[in-house]
């Protein structure tokens, strides 16, 4: 299985493709095929044949998976992407740390 950088709920922007520079949260990792699902990113139009949950059918817009070495973290107090780091506390505790600022995650 390989690793991916980032989790559910974080912060994420886009760096590369269609929507280059966007932010968003994360909503599912899938990391099996290192895809990640972010939330008003990748939006396609699918055609959905009514069924018994939506009668009416038509075309359905919604997010698709990209690859997760398209986004990179984002920080609210840089404003800005960047790498992680991790930093161990006095509790033993380990919490991710921005490389920019210091600010964790």
């Amino acid at each position: 299985m390989t690793k991916v950088h980032v989790r559910k709920k974080d912060t994420v922007m886009v760096i590369s493709g269609k929507d280059k520079g966007k932010t968003g949260e994360v909503l599912a990792v899938m990391p099996k095929v290192s895809k990640v699902l972010v939330s008003g990113i990748n939006i396609v139009s699918k055609h959905q044949k009514p069924n018994k949950q939506n009668m009416e059918g038509g075309i359905i817009r919604k997010e698709a998976p990209i690859y997760s070495s398209k986004v990179m973290l984002y920080c609210e107090k840089c404003k800005s992407v960047t790498r992680i780091s991790h930093k161990i506390l006095e509790d033993g505790t380990k919490v991710r740390v921005c490389k920019k600022c210091g600010e964790t995650l």
